[in-house]
């Protein structure tokens, strides 16, 4: 067993400071039991802890680190705009630099506001659309995660025309019942809720390849349908690509899937690692925004120059590089590796992945929603877990969480995390 007996003195004293001992939720180990490690260090597509035990990483920041930790590029673009000050709070030349950016990259966005997380991207979001559509109500999707804004934080009601109810204390059920929760990939459950609340409903909110329950894709035609759907009924598609965007391909799923929303939520990698977040979309609807239009959003470090100089190194080397076909490359690397190896240890697994994110079920059926990944063994998975963690392999620690390469991993790295996959799979 590896040691980690400083890590174990930090978290117990976090516990005195931070509620569980933790600053996000999941990082706690609750679902795969033990305790957390504490990192002090990072670089390429490996992790160290406090301890001195290497990692190699498929958490990667849950998703920013496409390029790998410290990128070069990223650390001397973050130190020169940092001698020039940390934060203005006035219009900076980088924010209209990663603008242009953004919209040169993704055609469905004509005009983009900064934020500071992907949570407030898709809170803002939601709330243009209602503002543009004068419609209260909203689609979501079991299973998909937009950040935990009120509206948001809601689980299916008890069939598929009945209400959300609040996923979380603290959410008023009021907020709840404009919210309309279906399961992903069901068409028809899309057309029965238009169909049961017509002119009511302002925008359907979808992670197009939802990273949130572990990782599953569209059905063929799936957001095809909601695309034409949303156009027929009046409602606004948005396209929650804060995992997705600039990682799938460099306009994200929408260029992957061949789709246009008519917004777009991003976060994670145009921040280069650092806190950030955006929405945009069609101007039309973008100038609806305060100071041009009646619906307001704002934020004091929105655009804030340190975020704004690591976004847009990361873009501009992602621009430059084979990057994608090297992600392509390497995912289906470790997809061939981990079927072989639960082939192998004749475990049922069904292993899903879109480029370079992926998640691994330990069910013999197929996942394409949250009731489907619900039916993986999560028993297995916790011992499958800590045993790659003891072989120097960090997955994300819940069974329901993707998991994402970088550039910065080699075939040599997949090989041995292959191995060690390998290993802990022979071991259940």
């Amino acid at each position: 067993m590896i040691s980690r007996t400083k890590s174990d003195a930090l978290f117990a004293e976090a516990l005195q400071y931070i509620p569980g001992g933790v600053n996000s939720p999941v990082r706690a180990f609750r679902a795969v039991g033990g305790k957390p490690f504490f990192v002090n260090r990072a670089s390429g597509c490996r992790v160290w802890d406090v301890d001195g035990n290497e990692y190699i990483d498929y958490v990667g920041t849950w998703g920013p680190a496409i390029l790998g930790h410290a990128h070069p590029k990223i650390i001397t673009a973050v130190k020169a705009a940092a001698d020039h000050g940390t934060s203005f709070g006035i219009p900076n030349p980088s924010e209209v630099t990663m603008a242009k950016l953004i919209c040169s990259l993704v055609p469905s966005v004509q005009k983009v506001r900064m934020t500071n997380s992907g949570t407030e991207a898709c809170m803002s979001a939601i709330r243009l659309a209602r503002g543009f559509t004068k419609r209260d109500k909203i689609i979501k999707f079991d299973g998909c995660y937009h950040g935990h804004g009120d509206s948001l934080l809601v689980k299916a009601g008890s069939g598929a025309l009945t209400f959300g109810n609040p996923d979380s204390a603290g959410v008023p059920a009021d907020f709840a019942k404009l919210t309309i929760v279906l399961p992903y990939n069901d068409p028809e459950a899309v057309k029965a809720a238009f169909a049961a609340n017509q002119n009511e409903i302002a925008c359907i909110i979808v992670e197009p390849v939802p990273g949130n329950a572990g990782l599953y894709l569209p059905k063929p035609g799936y957001l095809e349908f909601l695309r034409e759907s949303t156009k027929a009924n009046g409602a606004v598609l948005i396209f929650d690509e804060v995992m997705t965007g600039f990682r799938l391909a460099p306009g994200g799923a929408q260029e992957r899937f061949g789709i246009t929303p008519d917004l777009s939520c991003f976060g994670k990698i145009i921040g280069g690692g650092l806190p950030v977040g955006a929405f945009g979309g069609r101007a039309d609807i973008m100038d609806y925004l305060a100071p041009l239009g009646p619906v307001y959003q704002a934020g004091t470090l929105s655009g804030n120059p340190l975020a704004m100089a690591a976004g847009i190194a990361g873009l501009e080397e992602l621009k430059s590089t084979n990057a994608y076909a090297k992600l392509e490359q390497l995912g289906a690397h470790l997809e061939t590796g981990m079927r072989d190896a639960a082939k192998s240890a004749g475990l049922p697994v069904t292993f899903n992945r879109c480029g370079s994110m992926f998640c691994g079920y330990f069910t013999s059926e197929p996942v394409w929603n949250v009731d489907d990944a619900m039916k993986a063994d999560r028993e297995r998975f916790k011992k499958f877990f800590h045993g790659l963690l003891d072989a120097g392999v960090y997955l994300a620690p819940s069974q329901f969480e993707a998991g994402f390469l970088s550039t910065a991993h080699s075939e040599a790295d997949i090989e041995k995390t292959v191995d060690a996959v390998a290993r802990s799979m022979r071991s259940l």
